[in-house]
């Protein structure tokens, strides 16, 4: 059978890698005594996928990634074991059963949803709620994309799903990452193959429209949710399945 396991990943833990993120799942697999299914051939490996890879230097409270398992008592067990040999900065938060028919957790990724702040002292001097409606009215927003074949103007609008701006006065600030109250932004954007989208490249076109540049290290960004398309609708990844 196949499990779908959402974790949070914070702390520390934000600035290591998507490579150094599955290691690490390998061998808490099996300090977890979880019973893993292998591939077969020469080096069999445990069969899991990840959804999206995480930026380094970002948090996230969707994180989400597939295993086949040849046997489990329960999802709770699989979560708590998972748990018990975790550390800190990486926490199971759910694990369910998918249907048969379910595509992997890569394969399914459609879009993200993110929170987005900017650190005390390092906040633009454009007004973003303020100019954040006529950006958003605009037909295109065109970005210059870094490929390996070169760079290239990709329009972004389109994959510019929800983007608003939190009311200062119903803010905390932060003491974990030191947040500043002033801005924080709320956006669901592209995260597919072909889209991808990130937060800092929609910050930077706003900002540049009005002449300004985003600060060095200036953004504090977590991810909330990570969603599939189902009927013309975002569903979230842990939508589907059951808890058993």
């Amino acid at each position: 059978m196949r499990l779908r396991i959402k974790f949070r990943k914070y702390g520390p833990v934000r600035y290591t890698g998507h490579l150094d993120v599955m290691r690490f799942f390998q061998k808490a697999i099996r300090r977890a005594r979880i019973d893993v299914a292998y591939s077969n051939g020469f080096s069999p490996h445990q069969i899991m996928a990840f959804a999206a890879p995480l930026g380094v230097g970002l948090t996230s409270n969707g994180e989400y990634m597939d295993i086949e398992v040849r046997s489990i008592v329960s999802c709770q067990d699989v979560m708590e074991r998972l748990n018990a040999v975790s550390v800190p900065g990486i926490e199971a938060i759910s694990v369910k059963v998918l249907p048969d028919n379910a595509g992997n957790a890569m394969a399914s990724v459609a879009a993200a949803a993110y929170t987005v702040r900017f650190r005390e002292g390092r906040e633009p001097v454009t007004d973003i709620a303020a100019v954040l409606p006529a950006f958003l009215d605009r037909k295109e927003i065109l970005i210059t994309k870094e490929t390996k074949k070169g760079s290239r103007e990709v329009d972004i609008r389109p994959g510019i799903y929800r983007l608003t701006m939190e009311c200062p006065s119903s803010m905390e600030e932060n003491p974990e990452t030191g947040g500043s109250r002033s801005i924080t932004l709320h956006m669901c954007v592209d995260a597919s193959s072909g889209g991808n989208i990130k937060p800092v490249q929609i910050i930077e076109a706003l900002l540049a429209e009005y002449g300004e540049q985003l600060q060095e290290n200036a953004l504090i960004v977590t991810r909330e949710e990570v969603y599939m398309e189902e009927e013309r609708r975002l569903v979230a990844l842990d939508e589907i399945g059951i808890v058993c």
